[in-house]
This record gives C-alpha cells, sequence and structure tokens, in this order.
C-alpha cells in the first residue's frame, strides 16, 4: 500500500485496515447500496468509491467513501463514518472540505455507526449541519442502507 510523507491538515479520517468491524460495514453496505442504484439500476448519477482519494496525488482527503461524478471528472458527495468519540472532528473536516472549495465538493455526511445518527452538511449551510440521511444531490435516503 502506498504512503505519503506528506500530511495534509485537511485529510479526512482514514483508519484504513485497522478499521474496527463495524465500521468497515456501514461502509461496505452504504458502498453496496449506492453501487446498486448507480451500476445496475442506474438511478443515480455518481458512483461510489470507498477509500478513495478526492485526487490523484498525495495529500489530498481520503473520505470513507466518496461519489464521484465521471462527466464532470470530481467529487461531488464525501461520507464519513465514525462513532460517537470521532464524529465532532469528522463533521469539522467535512465543512471544511466543502467550504473551502478546493474540490467542488457540494454535499457531505457523517454517519455514527454507534448511535446510528447521521449529519448533512451542504455547502453554504454557513458551519450548521442538519440531522439528516437525505442527499439532495442523488434524491437517495442513504439511511435506508446501514
Amino acid at each position: 500500500m502506498y504512503e505519503s510523507p506528506y500530511r495534509s491538515s485537511f485529510e479526512v479520517h482514514d483508519d484504513g485496515t485497522n478499521s474496527p468491524l463495524d465500521h468497515q460495514r456501514a461502509i461496505s453496505k452504504l458502498t453496496f447500496g449506492l453501487g446498486f442504484l448507480y451500476y445496475k439500476e442506474g438511478k443515480i448519477q455518481l458512483e461510489p468509491l470507498p477509500e478513495t482519494p478526492i485526487n490523484e496525488g498525495p495529500g489530498h482527503a481520503v473520505p470513507d467513501v466518496l461519489m464521484y461524478d465521471p462527466v464532470a471528472e470530481d467529487t461531488k458527495i464525501v461520507i464519513e463514518v465514525c462513532q460517537t468519540n470521532g464524529q465532532r472532528n469528522d463533521l469539522r473536516k467535512i465543512i471544511r472540505l466543502i467550504e473551502d472549495d478546493d474540490y467542488g465538493i457540494l454535499e457531505g455526511f457523517v454517519y455514527n455507526y454507534k448511535t446510528r445518527a447521521w449529519l448533512r452538511y451542504r455547502k453554504g449551510d454557513g458551519g450548521t449541519a442538519t440531522a439528516s440521511s437525505y442527499s439532495e444531490l442523488m434524491g437517495v435516503d442513504m439511511g435506508e442502507m446501514v
């Protein structure tokens, strides 16, 4: 596995292979559910990619799941999976990724697999997240997938 010596302050939480089973299970369920809608049914236009850097090259954020627009060739949505003690930090990272506008991300989610709670942040929300698992960009409620 490639390890970059560069550590960006905007790097999204990456537990990689050391993540707890529940964390990886949530990523798997989201990737499967969203992948089915994308690959099989063609109901969404964004491709789900797990543990993938937002951009090529070292130093880019690696969210748990990103939703990639293959036509525009950029990431539109990022999803972080966490437990309670990492939720606040993951939400801050999502907000920075969206509001700094380096990547063109429009929507971000934090899913707490311990409490089953979702937070959604959209570009322009002014730093305040909403308790929601519904993606307006995709027209999909991801809460049913995990």
